[in-house]
Formats: C-alpha cells, sequence, structure tokens
C-alpha cells in the first residue's frame, strides 16, 4: 500500500511570488514646463478663465502666475495641473470636493486656479468625475473627492466625501496612479495592481457581480461597502505568478501590462468591445485580451465606449463604438470590435494620446495636436461646435508658436499643455500678439 500523501499546510500551499520590483525611472513625469491651454465648457469653472467666460470653442490660454506647469488632467467637471516644484492647483466643480480646498471663503474661487495643501512633493496626478488623486515623490497617494455608482454618491472613505486630501492605500510604495470615472488603480513598486470605488462593471476587477454594487431596495452593508472603498489586490490567478509594469483606467474599465511582455489584462465594461474581448457586457475578473497583447503598446487611453491604443512604432489605433465619429475611422465606419489603425494618422509619428468621454485626441513628435470625436461644447478646439469624423489638424491662435507635448479631455472640456517654438518671443508677448 502507497504511503499517505502528507497534507500541506496552508502556507505551503501558497505559490511563492518571485521578487520583483519596478523601476522608478518609468514613471517619472516629464520635467518640460509648459504653458496650459483651455478649450470646451466653463459652466463651473472647469477652464479656470474665470465666471464670465462660459464656453470655448478655441483654445486659449491659462494664466497661472509664477507656477511652471509640467503635467495636466482634465476630470468630469474639473482640472488639474501638476507644477515642477511638486505643487497641484485644482479648477472647476467643487460640489463633491474634487478640487481639494475651500472655494467657499472667497466668491467664484473654483472658476480660477488655487493651490491644494498636500503633505509633500507630488509627482503625479489622475482625475476621475467628482475625484483627484495626487501621487507623491515617497510613494504615498492622496486622495479627495467621492465615487459614485448608479444609486448615487458613495462617498471616497468610510467616512463619506472627502473634501481635504487624505491618504487612501496604505500599501506600497505606489509608482503610478490611474483615474476612471469612479474608479482609481493603484501601481505598486513590486508590480501588484490594487483598485478601489465604484464596481458595478467589474472595473475593480476583485469582485463578483452579486458583490459589485448596492441593492437599490436595501442599500448595501457597511463591510460590503469598505471591500469596495478600502483598495484591494485585483483578482489574478496565483499560480500565473503575474507581475505588472502599466496600467490605465477608462471610464468603467482597468488595463494592466504584464511586466516584461506585451500581454494586456482588461476588466469592467465590455458593451462595445471596448476591453478586446470576444463577449459583450461585463468583466468581473482580469481576462486576458487576445486584442491588446498583439501590438507593443506604450499607451492606452478609454472613454466610455472607446479605447485609444498607442503602439512603439507611433501608430493609433481605435476600438468600440463609433457614434461622433470618435473612433477616427470616417463617415462610414462601423463599431470596431479590433483594434484598427487609423488611416488618417498613418503617416506621423504619434507620441501622446487621449481620449475623452466621446472625443479623441493624438499629439505628433512635431508637436502637432489632432482631434475627432464629439464637439458639441467646443470641446475638440476647432472653432466650432461640429464632430469631427476623422483625425483633425487643431489651429489657433495660442497655437501658432507653440508645440502640444500633452493632452487630456474630459467629459465636455479639453486642457493641453504646450511650450513655445518661437525663440524669439517671449510667453507674455505671444499672449498679447
Amino acid at each position: 500500500m502507497a504511503p499517505k500523501r502528507k497534507l500541506q499546510n496552508a502556507d505551503e500551499r501558497k505559490v511563492k511570488r518571485t521578487k520583483f520590483i519596478l523601476a522608478d525611472e518609468n514613471f517619472v513625469t516629464s520635467t518640460t514646463e509648459g504653458v496650459v491651454l483651455v478649450t470646451g465648457q466653463n459652466d463651473v469653472g472647469q477652464l479656470g478663465l474665470g465666471d464670465e467666460v462660459m464656453e470655448k470653442n478655441r483654445f486659449a490660454l491659462l494664466d497661472i502666475p509664477e507656477q511652471q506647469i509640467v503635467d495636466v488632467c482634465a476630470g468630469g467637471m474639473h482640472t488639474v495641473c501638476l507644477t515642477k516644484s511638486g505643487k497641484v492647483f485644482t479648477f472647476g466643480c467643487n460640489d463633491e470636493g474634487a478640487l481639494g480646498r475651500k472655494t467657499d471663503e472667497e466668491e467664484n474661487s473654483e472658476f480660477k486656479p488655487g493651490e491644494v495643501n498636500l503633505p509633500g512633493k507630488v509627482s503625479q496626478i489622475s482625475a476621475g468625475d467628482s475625484h483627484t488623486v495626487a501621487l507623491l515623490g515617497d510613494g504615498t497617494v492622496y486622495a479627495w473627492g467621492t465615487f459614485r455608482d448608479t444609486h448615487g454618491n458613495m462617498g471616497l472613505t468610510l467616512s463619506g466625501n472627502e473634501r481635504i486630501p487624505c491618504e487612501i492605500i496604505n500599501e506600497g510604495p505606489i509608482v503610478k496612479v490611474a483615474s476612471g470615472e469612479n474608479h482609481i488603480a493603484f501601481l505598486t513598486k513590486n508590480g501588484q495592481v490594487y483598485t478601489c470605488g465604484n464596481g458595478e462593471q467589474g472595473q475593480l476587477g476583485r469582485t463578483t457581480e452579486r458583490h459589485s454594487g448596492r441593492d437599490g431596495r436595501g442599500g448595501m452593508s457597511k463591510a460590503q461597502i469598505e471591500r469596495l472603498l478600502k483598495p484591494a489586490l485585483i483578482n489574478v490567478k496565483p499560480s500565473l505568478k503575474l507581475h505588472f509594469e502599466n496600467i490605465w483606467c477608462g471610464a468603467c474599465g482597468t488595463y494592466a501590462k504584464v511586466a516584461g511582455a506585451d500581454d494586456i489584462y482588461v476588466f469592467g465594461l465590455n458593451n462595445y468591445g471596448q476591453l478586446g474581448l470576444d463577449h459583450r457586457g461585463q468583466q468581473y475578473a482580469p481576462a486576458h485580451s487576445k486584442i491588446f497583447s498583439q501590438q507593443k503598446l506604450l499607451e492606452i487611453s478609454v472613454g466610455v465606449h472607446h479605447t485609444l491604443a498607442l503602439n512603439e512604432d507611433g501608430k493609433v489605433f481605435a476600438i468600440g463604438r463609433h457614434e461622433y465619429g470618435r473612433l477616427g475611422l470616417g463617415a462610414d465606419a462601423k463599431d470596431a470590435t479590433e483594434l484598427t489603425e487609423i488611416p488618417k494618422l498613418s503617416d506621423v509619428k504619434v507620441t501622446k494620446i487621449s481620449a475623452g468621454s466621446c472625443t479623441s485626441f493624438a499629439v505628433t513628435d512635431k508637436g502637432k495636436l489632432f482631434c475627432w470625436g464629439m464637439g458639441t461644447s467646443g470641446q475638440l478646439g476647432t472653432g466650432n461646435d461640429e464632430d469631427c469624423l476623422e483625425p483633425t489638424l487643431v489651429g489657433g491662435k495660442q497655437l501658432e508658436q507653440r508645440s502640444i507635448i500633452k493632452v487630456s479631455s474630459g467629459g465636455q472640456h479639453t486642457v493641453a499643455l504646450a511650450i513655445t517654438t518661437n525663440n524669439n518671443k517671449g510667453e507674455s508677448e505671444q499672449a498679447e500678439s
């Protein structure tokens, strides 16, 4: 009779993870200083141009005195700017605390940039519909605002809305943060991914359908709210021994790139195939996307129902819903179920992409800005409110002597970072010319 196999204890059954550390330099924000250009709706101050301007349909210069801006981020109805010295400035809607500062002491102060008080130098920023995130140089993360789901306000923490910055995750150090409309993803230095917020569409990658949302009749227990609001690891099989080297978030989806490989894992809303999966609906657990893994991708940017992808050759691809021209594939386009290269950009090398709710943008290596998608509120910056069905070169007075280095599109507004290309004029002279 064969001897009985010795039963392993729980610790012995755990799959050992190999030691893995991501390099900090992979996530350092550029120190190139630029000026901030804004276009679109300003009804709640999201352009920072004061309360007398309701809308712009071409990019306008935003003055943030004595500040060297190195990064910009458009939320749903607010905007975030990062300075070279690691300070954060916000403006726009502050109903849920998304600005992280008091705006009731001075009339209409949400309509102009104001500094957020943070305990250290900030290295990264991200923004969702009603929340903002700041990653500090020491790997700690502070956030403010709130998450929302189909039943209303969820709060940012168990305390509810957070109107001033609070430390949101204790796991770390964190090397990258990314925001969806109502969720946040965190990438640790050890290559692990944590998420928190609204999980109704599966965008947290760690909840079942049954435990992803609040019951409209009886609400949600405190324990269930805590499971959603407290950052926790995504549900990847330990036996795969996966580490991740990058993350991106869309409105209701999350994308994670496997370290040292082209493989992309996805979870969240896939009703138009924007996750690159065969089935339609929600994906609650991380799934390998063959479609996204076929390209050597540098960047992914996601709207509500469409996704843009940039590969290492500077080529831009789109997938998902076609309405309003957000895919950039022309008047005869249909919904794309595969990553489809955008023909109108085939002759240029793209370095940055950005997808808003129903908009798309691309920045070339020559500093040119292309836009396509919904233009209803002037958020494309073309000078009118027409939709663009294919990539269209953005012009205007404020772009004549400038190169675009970064663009971020939100709900109904867009913000860009630009540098001067005419060395004979200063920024103040150009603004007056």
